[in-house]
């Protein structure tokens, strides 16, 4: 079976929890026999694992007749969906292909740049492309900046197309829905023949908030790979009696911060032998930085800033409770990673993950008393913390990737 596979981000380069469930996901397939996957990245950097066919869109080789190029440009933003494809569609009537040596692709910047709708179209565009050089069976679309690239695929190929949700704009805005990105969400989902959806929170969104069938939209819980024996053997720092409470991800609306600060400054109301960490970045971290001091728990409250690779064990393996406030959370692998190292955590009831996980204490994102209590009596209690390390680390060793990707390949098999 040939996978044709769309996504945004990939390892090394990792900017959330998309990097790592695209690489997990893929893998889990690397090891199912007759699953080939093509995956097609806007830049890779070169440094992929070779387990699977990395095409770098940004090299495909493409030409078009440049007034055809302009009108397309210049409609782009403003046509409906359907003017939309016809347009692009009538220019790939006129492409010729050369080798990549003498006409590059389409560049990208990579990442989340200013001009990401851009982006986005051109990802799609080259998409097309790529789907009629190739041989698959199946299409696989990994989050809304790439649907539009799975349905042109489609349209293009007549070949079955799944799209993963891994959040949908509902929980990245608190409900202020931005109207361009709800419409490409809704147009790929309309689309689609699967809707795998990271959690069953996700799945009644999905049927609530865009109208889909629910015989089409399956919960598709994310998983964790086992650490690497260089992981594993990271040593915590000894640091006396104090205890190290943190919160790590992107520091923006959907991962309430704010919760955590708040939780902090009541759990210190109460003791001064415990530390926070606020470990990441994002448009709210000044706010965060203000709150704290506000709060008058400047001194026992770190930003240590964004961690990568090997610094997120180290801060995992240094903390003593993991604390996720979320007020919507599609799934959220950074728990499970934390528990994996032996780190007890406390995560939202709005968190997708809490769907799969029973070794751990769950709160409500807005209850700061509940989430103070819980954060004191784990750093207090020695007894509860080593049950949550214990039994939270057996727990999460048998959420795998290869039976997530087990569970997709059956859902391909379906719909071939």
């Amino acid at each position: 079976m040939k996978v044709l596979m769309f996504g945004w981000e990939f390892p090394p380069k990792i900017y959330g929890g998309l990097a790592v469930a695209s690489y997990g996901i893929t893998n889990g397939l690397s090891h199912i026999e007759g699953v080939e996957t093509t995956f097609c990245l806007p830049r890779p950097c070169g440094e992929e694992e070779d387990f699977l066919n990395i095409v770098a869109m940004n090299e495909v080789p493409i030409v078009w007749r440049d007034h055809d190029c302009n009108y397309l440009r210049e409609h782009l933003h403003t046509n409906s969906t359907e003017d939309y494809y016809r347009y692009r569609d009538a220019i790939y009537a006129d492409f010729n292909y050369r080798n990549v040596n003498e006409l590059g692709g389409l560049d990208f910047a990579g990442g989340y740049p200013s001009n990401l709708q851009e982006e986005i179209n051109n990802f799609s565009i080259i998409a097309g492309v790529v789907a009629r050089a190739r041989s698959f069976d199946i299409i696989h679309a990994h989050d809304w900046l790439t649907f539009p690239a799975g349905v042109h695929a489609k349209q293009v190929s007549g070949k079955p197309l799944v799209i993963h949700v891994h959040a949908t704009d509902f929980d990245r805005s608190r409900g202020k829905v931005n109207p361009t990105v709800y419409a490409v969400e809704k147009d790929g989902m309309d689309h689609a023949d699967c809707i795998m959806c990271v959690s069953e929170l996700t799945r009644q969104t999905v049927i609530r908030h865009y109208h889909q069938d629910p015989a089409k939209c399956v919960a598709m819980h994310n998983a964790v790979y086992p650490l690497s024996r260089e992981i594993q053997e990271i040593k915590p720092q000894k640091r006396g009696n104090e205890k190290i409470v943190t919160f790590l991800g992107r520091i923006t609306m959907q991962k309430g911060p704010e919760y955590f600060v708040e939780a902090a400054a009541k759990v210190l109301e109460r003791t001064r032998g415990i530390r926070f960490w606020m470990a990441g970045s994002g448009d709210k971290l000044e706010e965060m930085i203000a709150l704290v001091a506000k709060r008058g728990i400047s001194d026992r409250f770190h930003f240590p800033g964004f961690q990568r690779g090997r610094q997120v064990y180290e801060c995992y393996k240094n903390s003593d409770v993991f604390v996720m406030p979320s007020v919507s959370e599609p799934f959220g692998i950074a728990p499970l990673e934390a528990m994996q190292c032996g780190c007890p955590c406390i995560i939202s009831k709005q968190s997708g993950c809490g769907e799969i996980l029973k070794r751990c204490i769950k709160t409500n994102y807005w209850d700061i008393d509940a989430m103070a209590d819980a954060i004191y009596s784990i750093c207090t209690n020695e007894g509860l913390y080593n049950y949550l390390r214990e039994e939270g680390k057996k727990e999460v060793d048998g959420i795998t990737w290869d039976k997530v990707a087990q569970r997709i390949y059956d859902c391909y098999r379906r719909l071939i």
